[in-house]
């Protein structure tokens, strides 16, 4: 199992991945994340975690985002800055279908990145919709 640097790097990479491909809307693919990997010269260990986010991602993009903005008051995913909305796409992602990362860690680890790579603001608002989502999917685990 890959280390928590590892897995915070991983993440990362697949911001960097949503990113290009949400600034330039290829078809979501594998292979253009493999192609931004290269690009970037990404680390190969933190690959497989950022493909597997990627993966569970693209394979169900309108409902993760759908999630996303009805946890989200007044803000439509499309009007998020570019950085949380993908941010939030990969704790999302990970709170939901990913099952080996801990809901407070797939939070932690969002808000810790979005710190680094937008704004205080944006932690703050990241942290809200994600404790939304969190609430959301416990109540819904719950009733199963």
């Amino acid at each position: 199992m890959a280390g928590a640097g590892t897995r915070r790097k991983s993440r990362e990479l697949a911001l960097q991945c949503l990113y290009q491909w949400d600034q330039q809307r290829h078809e979501a693919s594998l292979d253009i994340a493999e192609e931004v990997m290269d690009q970037i010269e990404a680390d190969p260990d933190s690959r497989p975690h950022a493909r597997s986010i990627l993966a569970a991602y693209w394979a169900r993009p309108a409902e993760i985002d759908a999630w996303i903005d009805a946890s989200s008051d007044n803000w439509r995913i499309s009007r998020m800055a570019v950085i949380d909305r993908n941010v939030l796409r990969i704790a999302a992602t990970e709170l939901r279908w990913i099952e080996d990362i801990p809901p407070r860690v797939a939070i932690d680890e969002a808000i810790e990145i979005v710190r680094r790579f937008s704004t205080e603001k944006s932690a703050t608002f990241v942290n809200g919709i994600l404790d939304r989502l969190l609430k959301d999917a416990e109540q819904e685990d719950g009733s199963r």
